[in-house]
């Protein structure tokens, strides 16, 4: 094992899971802080059955989500990014581009030692960037808004899919026998869902279009590594 690794694994791991448990814990007790405040202290507090219905009705919409996106992100973003984004919020439409454009410019893997950290890196950038636009939005977010003709109010729904190709391209450019693989799988998965096959499965079952497309890429990719090792 190099220095390197050592010291990422002995000393930086540790830190962050430390610390990681420790912010995603006190988000939490804030999250759940003024419900509990109303409640002891105003005795404000709902119905159980009501407390319970909106639990089923969010699981049943997200709850997917709770397994999917800490499993599809991790790959990109590591131990530390996986705190960070779930701490930040607006994963998929700007830690992961973030985290994405950092390792294409510092010319790391992802998955690598090094790939890990300028990916927390470029995520914890956005946060601080995110946090002032934000800033300025609130106060000046809406007036701008209600000034742009609604042909440009329309074509902010194509961002997203936009943001997501441009990452596609970005990661296939790096990987060019892998990516018309991972395209078919997910295009294949697309189309089998919307064709209802996959009905049985509770809610509507768009996430294993991402499960799918991530652990099939994977372990296609890991084949197609390993026959080349054995030929070389």
């Amino acid at each position: 094992m190099s220095d390197k690794r050592r010291v990422y694994e002995k000393d930086y791991l540790p830190y962050i899971v430390r610390y990681g448990k420790a912010t995603g814990w006190l988000a939490v007790a804030l999250s759940f802080g003024p419900a509990v405040v109303l409640a002891v202290i105003y005795g404000v507090l709902p119905p159980s059955a009501a407390v319970f219905a909106a639990f089923i009705a969010m699981a049943s919409a997200v709850g997917i989500n709770w397994f999917v996106e800490p499993i599809s992100y991790f790959p990109i973003i590591g131990v530390a990014g996986t705190y960070l984004a779930f701490i930040s919020g607006n994963i998929s439409n700007l830690r992961i581009p973030a985290a994405a454009i950092a390792q294409k410019v510092a010319g790391v893997e992802p998955g690598t030692t090094e790939g890990n950290i300028v990916a927390t890196l470029g995520m914890a950038v956005s946060v601080v960037i995110n946090i002032a636009i934000l800033t300025i939005g609130v106060f000046a977010g809406n007036s701008i808004l209600v000034r742009l003709p609604e042909h440009i109010l329309e074509a902010f729904d194509y961002l997203l899919p936009a943001l997501f190709g441009a990452i596609f391209v970005q990661f296939a450019l790096m990987r060019l026998k892998l990516a018309p693989i991972a395209l078919g799988i997910a295009l294949s998965l697309t189309l089998a869902v919307n064709a209802g096959w996959f009905n049985f499965l509770p809610g509507r079952p768009t996430y294993l279009i991402t499960l799918g497309a991530v652990f099939g890429t994977i372990a296609i990719a890991t084949s197609m590594h390993k026959r080349e090792a054995r030929r070389d």
